[in-house]
């Protein structure tokens, strides 16, 4: 056998092999081959082992698994004329990798790109109040928005997290001093009630010891055991409830008046 007919089994040889190895085709379980056969799509492979026709077959790999994206910070003001500077985080993944390489030209991107649009828009029609204290409603309104424009691309959007807030500093401080104008109120409403329902325990004692003078003499001697139950060098003389009883009806009777008063104009 002559050199040239050596060399020429060896290249047909070599071009076998290299045929063959690259019809062989192993996609792992999170893969997805899209084929394109003379230019026309076929139905998607993997994962495991598969073969296609070599030169006539092109094939696109495409990534099963969920994709965190980063928004980038977006400046945007509010429905209640407020600049603001958002980011978010999106998660999303491929459903039908026919779709996602048909259909667009890099999913990754066009989400992207609808993710920031959908941001400012959404942001731009909530006040900073609404922002601040319903995210998780904007979040699910964000997921909904991208999901159902993402969706003729094979993609679907499971997560929208809205993750910074930047207001500028005057709002802060502005917020600082309303959030304290309001603890402040909300203490004096509390101590406002609080001295309303010891007047009126007063006013309902103040009637009771004037219609009962019993009570009056046990309440008497209770404060005295009292008093008496302190170690302190104090020294008492009591004074029988019949002197002082004519200056306690006295005081007491303009109390039990006006109780009477209120209770007959209520």
């Amino acid at each position: 056998m002559d050199p040239g007919t050596v060399a020429a089994i060896v290249i047909v040889v070599v071009l076998v092999i290299i045929i063959l190895a690259s019809a062989i085709k192993v996609f792992p379980e999170y893969q997805r081959g899209v084929i394109f056969r003379l230019g026309r799509v076929n139905p998607p492979k993997g994962p495991g082992l598969f073969f296609i026709i070599p030169i006539i077959d092109r094939v696109v790999r495409v990534d099963l698994r969920t994709i965190t994206m980063d928004v980038p910070a977006q400046e945007v003001i509010t429905k209640d004329n407020v600049p603001v500077k958002v980011n978010a985080v999106v998660y999303f993944r491929v459903i039908d990798p026919s779709r996602s390489v048909i259909q667009v030209q890099n999913y990754i991107m066009a989400t992207s790109q609808i993710a920031q649009t959908t941001l400012r828009s959404v942001v731009g029609q909530s006040d900073l109040d609404h922002l601040l204290t319903e995210r998780d409603k904007l979040n699910t309104r964000l997921q909904e928005i991208i999901d159902e424009q993402t969706d003729p691309w094979g993609v679907k959007v499971s997560i929208v997290e809205i993750k910074d807030v930047e207001i500028p500093g005057g709002m802060q401080r502005a917020m600082a001093r309303q959030a304290e104008a309001e603890r402040e109120r909300r203490a004096k409403v509390i101590a406002a009630e609080g001295e309303y329902q010891a007047s009126e325990k007063l006013q309902q004692a103040a009637e009771v010891l004037s219609r009962t003078p019993a009570a009056l003499q046990l309440r008497y001697l209770q404060t005295l055991a009292e008093i008496a139950a302190e170690k302190n060098s104090t020294t008492i003389f009591p004074v029988p409830i019949d002197l002082i009883e004519p200056f306690l009806k006295k005081h007491l009777s303009p109390v039990a008046q006006s109780g009477a008063q209120g209770e007959t104009a209520s």
